[in-house]
């Protein structure tokens, strides 16, 4: 498939003279592992619904990721094809992405949250060749979706079913057959290697515009990212990562897939998120660091006082996606021994800034890092000029870890001669380089560290009977960041619209429920500039007083 990658020959000099990348694949960290410590477990998997628990070793994994390989091959996935999978925080997700890199293919994760809607425009455009899915997880058919899906997806030849049935069952089809006999799969696997400038990894990041963006990654960029991560967290082989966020989030697949193999370390896998069922985890298997967004946080240092002297293994807990909470960092403090980390980053990046674990404890309630090696951000006006420190402006970004582009869309590859990429978000940066983001350019809200596409679900409200203008906004929320509001002017023959009405009719539409407003008011007339623009900054205020029930657990 052409991709329309941005890779120019004077990046890759200045990345690889510097240190930042250094060529090496995923496989390659599997193979040291496997080699030096093959009974560590590299994989410990809890399913949260059945309270269940599989552990697999260096060995276990790599012997199950060379059948999954060959059995890829076998099934007709050549170098440089796309294989999709939407799947939970399950092992089958980091083996597959392996399995994909031992034969050259590129993994494209999607969120388990999607549905129709997105999975349509989605797999169409990456045209993926094979997916893996679940049969059922939190009780959605997963298959039964895909069922009304395939016949509008030429390009998808094969779909596998993690506990499914006949032709289409993951365990029989492909983890059944012993394919690895069927052909010489370490002359597969030299002749398949993909370049660390191949790009491996496709992640879709919410559009502004009504469409979602396909994000290119090559193993040179993402390893860029994981290794100044860990050097700045003192993480090492013997730490273990526990891993609740989602892997087909830029967060669970750096740092829950790529970064624990880096290491040759161990990480725990929680498909589920549920607080009390964290700390069991905690308390059973010691990790010493996990990446969450903020709700998380919040969520455990509620509920860890339950759990006094069973969590003090975790010394690390990286928060992004949202502002921390003062007072959630100054709980934290009372009620965890773990280090609170600040993070800012995209699925364009990674982690770009980072607070230190030897900065002090509020730092991480009042800036967003400073970058990571290998990364640098800068501060300008609408102009494109730099700005003194403290003031806010737009916020740019560069260096190794930048990716390589948008899945056939060159021409929004928006980065400058210069190697600057404009993030969209507003930030001051103080004399010490540690940045605080202030606000977005884009349209989009972020309701606990899950980006919502307003104008797309905006332009579906457009379509309601009954409503004339419509504008969504985000309303802050202590524990998840932010909660989407929808603000609604009606025509003369309606009287009026509720919110179940407008939740039915998104669900009706095939929107994820994620992307569903929480509050409704219909209002006389929109402010307007003078051009006749609505002024979202108006709605923005008046949702700060908006008070809605407290968020349920997600």
């Amino acid at each position: 498939m052409e991709t329309g990658i941005s890779l120019n020959p004077e990046r890759r000099a200045a990345m690889v003279q510097s240190g930042a990348w250094n060529d090496k694949l995923i496989t390659d960290y599997l193979d040291d592992a496997v080699a030096n410590t093959p009974e560590r477990e590299a994989i410990i998997g809890y399913q949260v619904t059945e309270d269940s628990r599989i552990a697999l070793t260096y060995r276990e994994l790599n012997d199950r990721v060379t059948r999954m390989a060959a059995g890829l091959a076998g099934l007709g996935i050549g170098k440089g094809d796309v294989v999709a999978c939407q799947l939970p925080n399950w092992w089958q997700t980091t083996a597959l992405h392996l399995a994909c890199m031992r034969i050259g293919a590129i993994l494209n994760p999607l969120m388990s949250i999607f549905r129709e809607r997105e999975l349509r425009f989605m797999l169409r455009l990456g045209e993926a060749r094979l997916m893996v899915i679940p049969k059922v997880f939190r009780g959605f058919d997963y298959e039964a979706m895909m069922d009304g899906l395939v016949e509008e997806l030429p390009k998808l030849e094969t779909l596998l079913v993690i506990g499914g049935e006949g032709n289409r069952s993951f365990e029989q089809r492909l983890m059944g057959t012993a394919w690895e006999e069927q052909q010489d799969t370490a002359a597969l696997f030299r002749e398949r290697k993909p370049s660390a400038d191949d790009v491996i990894q496709i992640l879709y990041t919410s559009g502004t515009t009504g469409e979602p963006k396909g994000v290119m990654h090559t193993s040179n960029t993402l390893f860029s990212n994981v290794r100044p991560y860990a050097d700045r967290l003192h993480l090492g082989s013997g730490d273990s990562a526990l891993m609740a966020s989602p892997l087909a989030h830029q967060t669970g697949f750096l740092y829950g897939i790529m970064m624990p193999i880096y290491l040759g370390s161990t990480v725990i896998l929680q498909d589920i998120w549920d607080a009390e069922y964290v700390c069991k985890v905690i308390a059973a298997e010691k990790p010493a660091f996990t990446m969450a967004a903020t709700p998380f946080l919040a969520d455990l240092v509620k509920t860890a006082p339950n759990h006094e002297g069973e969590l003090d293994s975790l010394r690390i807990f990286v928060s992004a996606g949202a502002p921390i909470p003062s007072a959630v960092v100054e709980q934290a403090g009372k009620v965890l021994k773990a280090k609170i980390i600040s993070a800012w980053g995209m699925t364009e990046n990674g982690a770009v800034t980072m607070t230190c674990p030897e900065d002090p404890p509020e730092r991480a309630s009042q800036s967003d890092g400073k970058t990571v090696p290998w990364m640098e951000v800068k501060v300008t006006d609408f102009q494109g000029n730099d700005l003194p420190t403290g003031e806010e402006g737009n916020l740019l970004v560069r260096g190794a870890s930048l990716f390589v582009g948008y899945l056939k869309r060159p021409e929004l590859y928006g980065v400058d001669e210069d190697g600057w990429f404009g993030t969209g978000d507003l930030a001051r940066m103080d004399k010490d380089g540690y940045i605080r983001i202030t606000g977005r350019t884009k349209d989009v809200v972020i309701r606990g560290g899950e980006n919502i596409p307003v104008v797309e679900v905006e332009n579906l409200l457009y379509k309601f009977p009954g409503i004339v203008d419509v504008a969504l906004v985000g309303c802050p929320d202590e524990r998840m960041g932010e909660r989407l509001c929808a603000y609604v002017t009606l025509d003369d023959n309606a009287t009026d619209v509720t919110l179940a009405e407008v939740k039915n009719y998104l669900i009706q539409q095939q929107l994820s429920r994620n992307y569903l407003p929480e509050y409704l008011e219909v209002i006389e007339a929109m402010p307007r500039t003078a051009s006749g623009k609505i002024q979202k900054f108006k709605l923005r205020e008046q949702a700060k007083e908006v008070h809605l029930e407290p968020a349920k657990r997600s």
